[in-house]
């Protein structure tokens, strides 16, 4: 079982500490959320909550995960970086690739990708893009993306994206992981056709029923190579509920550690502090 600290939300002058102390600590990645704007009225609803509501406000941070992970990779050397999520469809897929494939070379291929169709119509059409087609596209994509991460001459002929020869650069010395994340069932099937899922913040059985299903379409697809699953489970904690979770197929715990011992807090000493218990208690079972 590997441990990732979750930097949704958190002030941009706290990043470099945290990310520091969770390398010091042992985790294995830091994940960056994604929206590039909060729109003061929606829509769309929110998916992940009962009654439609958004679980940040007007003043939650979200940095462009980019610039943020190659900042991050300049004062770390082990810790990995994700996401949960990035909205891929919301992007032009040049841009997209050019960013994630430089962000890879910059950090010694510590980069694994985690994509989401995106749920805000208003963003998507604010960026320019189509939200009725976000799933197909995105599909088509993470093709488009390991076409221009060989950094060879490629060239693509797709139902939304047609381009003739070229070569994009940097080319990332590692094959880029590609998770998928969402709850629908074509979103885990997505995920079952790339490397890994990552779950929303559900109680443990959805996500083990999830898992499950993914992994039985994966057996019939044959589908070959290591799958990982990045969960955050809302009703289990600690080293006995992190092993049932990991002898159930989940290979990650997505989790702000500082939260079981001081709250969201503000406070950056008491988010490092949190960082390092949750590293005594937890992660110490997992070495």
């Amino acid at each position: 079982m590997k441990f990732v600290v979750s930097a949704a939300f958190q002030p941009l002058d706290h990043l470099v500490p945290l990310a520091v102390a969770a390398e010091e600590a042992g985790f294995e990645a830091f994940s960056f959320s994604d929206h590039v704007v909060y729109p003061e009225t929606l829509d769309t609803p929110y998916p992940y909550t009962p009654d439609g509501s958004r679980r940040y406000d007007e003043t939650s941070v979200f940095p462009d995960p980019w610039v943020a992970i190659g900042a991050l990779s300049s004062v770390t050397t082990r810790l990995r970086f994700t996401n949960n999520v990035f909205v891929l469809a919301m992007r032009n897929p040049f841009v997209a690739a050019k960013a994630i494939s430089t962000a890879a070379v910059m950090s010694n291929d510590r980069v694994t990708l985690t994509v989401g169709v995106g749920w805000s119509q208003i963003e998507f059409e604010l960026l320019g893009q189509s939200f009725r087609d976000r799933g197909r596209r995105t599909d088509e994509m993470i093709e488009v993306l390991r076409l221009l991460w060989t950094g060879d001459w490629v060239e693509h002929h797709g139902a939304f994206y047609d381009f003739p020869r070229l070569r994009m650069t940097p080319r990332p010395a590692a094959r880029i992981a590609v998770w998928v994340g969402g709850i629908s069932e074509p979103a885990l099937r997505r995920a079952a056709r790339n490397d890994g899922w990552i779950s929303d913040l559900q109680p443990a059985a959805e996500i083990i029923e999830s898992v499950a299903k993914i992994r039985s379409w994966r057996q019939d697809a044959g589908a070959q190579g290591p799958f990982d699953v990045m969960a955050s489970a809302s009703d289990v904690h600690g080293v006995d509920g992190y092993r049932r979770l990991e002898d159930a197929g989940i290979s990650h715990i997505l989790t702000m550690p500082w939260a079981f011992y001081h709250g969201l807090t503000d406070d950056l000493a008491k988010k490092q502090d949190g960082i390092q218990r949750f590293a005594d208690d937890v992660l110490s079972a997992f070495a």
